[in-house]
């Protein structure tokens, strides 16, 4: 078992100790994506794979959010917002835009990139690099604004 996983497990049984409700209801959806996708795949996840799943999840919270506040429903947001911190609990550390512009530097450096027709090559090199660490959106926004400009 990934040692991310484990950590996710033994917030489960804190939680549940706590008497955490809300905080529990938001790891178990977490661990049960997990096993969900250990039992469609057939496969044990290893750290990069819950990562990209605990990135998807946040992905959702963050388009919830969005949704909620234009609908003006506040209670809701307020709602997202706690479910999605508990779940950056777990991602590794976000990188800097500093961070960032190295490694979309090095990447388009490195595949050679020089127009829109490369721009899949780059964002699969830095997709790896990056899960969890970092909006794709916002990724590819750069990368794209990076090879057409």
């Amino acid at each position: 078992m990934s040692e991310l996983r484990q950590h996710l497990d033994d917030s489960v049984k804190a939680a549940m100790r706590a008497g955490d409700k809300a905080r529990l209801g938001v790891l178990r959806q977490l661990t049960a994506a997990l096993k969900q996708r250990e039992i469609d795949e057939r496969i044990t996840l290893d750290d990069a794979d819950v990562v990209a799943i605990l990135d998807k999840q946040a992905k959702q919270r963050r388009e919830s959010i969005e949704q909620f506040g234009k609908a003006d429903r506040s209670d809701l947001v307020d709602i997202e917002q706690a479910e999605l911190e508990i779940i950056r609990e777990f991602l590794p550390q976000a990188l800097s835009d500093t961070e960032l512009d190295a490694l979309i530097a090095e990447a388009i450096e490195s595949t050679g990139a020089s127009s829109m027709q490369d721009m899949g090559k780059v964002m699969g090199l830095l997709k790896p690099q990056v899960t969890g660490r970092a909006d794709m959106g916002a990724l590819s926004a750069t990368v794209r604004a990076r090879l057409t400009g």
